[in-house]
C-alpha cells in the first residue's frame, strides 16, 4: 500500500530516536521513499548517518544547508511529501508547532507543508499530562493534525506510564491503512497462503529442514489481506510476527501443512503455495535420540506428498499460484512445473544468488503463466513485490481494475 509513497520523517530529540531508525528501515523495506530531517538535539542521540544508510537519502538538519541550489530545501521537502510524520515528537516540538514557531529546519518545514501531518509523542508521563502539553495537543488537533497515541510501559526515566513512542510496526500499519486504496480487488475472496520451511523429524532432537525464512510467504499473506481478502496463513516454523488481520495456522511437517491447506481448500478462491516443503522425510521417526556410533551411518528417506500437485489435481474453481525456488535452469523448471502441477501461475526465483531468495528482504523473480505469459520483476522489497505480483495476476484474470 505504501510502495512509492513519499514520506517525510521529522525527528526531534529524545531517547526514542532509536525507534525512528527502525521506522525508516521498515517503511523503506515496504517500498516507500523516506526522507529524514532532524532537530539539532536529535543528532545528539543518533547520528544523521544512521538515517542516511536506512533511507538511502541525504538527511536534513540545517535550514541554511541547501543541498540542491536549484530548490529551497524546506519548501521542496514540504511539497514532496505525501505524508509527514513527527516521531518522536517531544513536548518542545509540539509546543513550537502549536504556537507557530519556525526556528529550525523541522518547524519551518512543518509550517510550509500542506500534506497530512501525524505527530507521535514520546516523553515522560508527567510531561505528557502537563496542562501546557495537553493544551498544545488540543490546539494542534483543532488545526487538523493527527496524533499517534504513545504507549504505556516502562519509560527511559524509570517511570511507568503513558509516554513511550508507539512501536515502528504499529506506525507502519497505520501508514498502510492511510494509503489503502478504496478499491479492494480481493474483497469477498478467501486467500490461503503457505509459507516457511517444514521440519521432518529424525528423532526427538533432530530434523531435516531447509533455509526458507518464510519472508516471501508472509509478504504474500500481508498483501492479500491489504487488498481486501480473508487471508489464511499456513506457516512452518519461522521467527516472523504474523501480519495484522491474517489468521495463522502453525504447522511443522509437510503432512501437517498438506492437511491444514486441504481443510481450507474447498472454500478458497486463491491459493498461494509459497512454502519450501521438504521433498523427503525419514522413513522411521525414532522415539529416542539416535546415539552416535563408530563409523558412518545412513537414514532411509521416503517421499512426502507433493502439495502443489495434490492441489492441482483437486482444483475446481481455485486460482492456484506456486513458487519455484531453483538454483539452475530456473525458467525451464518453472514452466515445466506449471504444466505438471496444473497451476495457473508459477513465481520463479534463483536462490543461488546471495541477494535474493531465502532469508533476504528483497527478491528478484519471474512469473510464468499459461498461454506463454511471462513477466520479469527487478529486485525490490518482498512486501512491495508481493503486492505487485497480486496486482499483475488479478489484472490478467480480470479481477482488478
Amino acid at each position: 500500500m505504501i510502495a512509492n509513497k513519499n514520506i517525510l520523517l521529522c525527528v526531534s530529540g529524545g531517547i526514542a530516536v532509536y525507534k525512528a531508525v527502525a521506522l525508516v528501515s521498515k517503511l523503506t523495506q515496504a517500498g516507500a521513499h523516506v526522507k529524514v530531517m532532524m532537530t539539532e538535539s536529535a543528532t545528539r542521540f543518533v547520528t544523521p548517518l544512521s538515517f542516511q544508510v536506512m533511507s538511502k537519502h541525504d538527511v536534513y538538519t540545517d535550514t541554511f544547508d541547501e543541498k540542491d541550489s536549484g530548490v529551497i530545501a524546506h519548501i521542496d521537502l514540504a511539497d514532496w511529501a505525501d505524508l509527514v510524520i513527527v516521531a518522536p515528537a517531544t513536548a518542545n516540538i509540539i509546543g513550537k508547532l502549536a504556537n507557530g514557531i519556525a526556528d529550525d529546519m523541522v518547524t519551518t518545514t512543518l509550517l510550509a507543508t500542506t500534506s497530512k501531518v501525524w505527530i507521535a509523542p514520546a516523553m515522560n508521563v508527567h510531561m505528557y499530562d502537563h496542562p501546557a502539553v495537553i493544551r498544545n495537543i488540543e490546539r494542534l488537533v483543532k488545526d487538523g493534525y493527527e496524533f499517534i497515541e504513545p504507549a504505556e510501559g516502562i519509560l527511559a526515566c524509570g517511570y511507568v506510564g503513558k509516554g513511550r513512542l508507539e512501536e515502528p510496526e504499529k506506525i507502519v500499519s497505520l501508514v498502510e491503512q492511510f494509503f489503502k486504496p478504496k478499491f479492494l480487488p480481493l474483497k469477498g475472496k478467501k486467500v490461503v497462503v503457505s509459507a516457511g520451511p517444514t521440519r521432518e523429524r529424525i528423532d526427538p532432537v533432530r530434523y531435516l529442514t531447509n533455509f526458507s525464512s518464510g519472508k516471501m510467504g508472509y509478504a504474500m499473506a500481508a498483501a492479500a489481506q491489504k487488498l481486501g481478502a480473508e487471508t489464511i496463513l499456513v506457516s512452518g516454523p519461522v521467527d516472523i510476527t504474523p501480519p495484522v488481520g491474517v489468521k495463522l495456522i502453525s504447522v511443522e511437517s509437510a503432512e501437517e501443512m498438506l492437511q491444514a491447506i486441504l481443510r481450507e481448500y474447498d472454500g478458497s478462491d486463491i491459493v498461494v503455495k509459497a512454502a519450501a516443503v521438504a521433498d523427503y522425510r525419514p522413513k522411521t521417526n525414532l522415539p529416542q535420540k539416535m546415539k552416535k556410533q563408530a563409523g558412518d551411518t545412513s537414514i532411509e528417506l521416503e517421499r512426502t506428498t507433493d502439495i502443489l500437485l495434490t492441489l492441482g489435481e483437486r482444483k475446481q474453481h481455485q486460482l492456484l499460484i506456486g513458487f519455484a525456488a531453483e538454483t539452475n535452469n530456473v525458467l525451464e523448471y518453472a514452466k515445466g512445473k506449471l504444466i505438471k502441477k496444473n497451476a495457473d501461475y508459477i513465481i520463479a526465483n534463483d536462490v543461488s544468488k546471495l541477494d535474493r531468495g531465502f532469508g533476504t528482504d528483497s527478491n528478484t523473480v519471474t512469473i510464468v503463466g499459461k498461454e506463454d505469459f511471462q513477466k520479469n520483476y527487478a529486485s525490490m522489497p518482498k512486501e512491495q513485490l508481493a503486492t505487485e505480483l497480486f496486482l499483475t495476476i488479478l489484472k490478467r484474470e480480470g479481477i482488478s481494475q
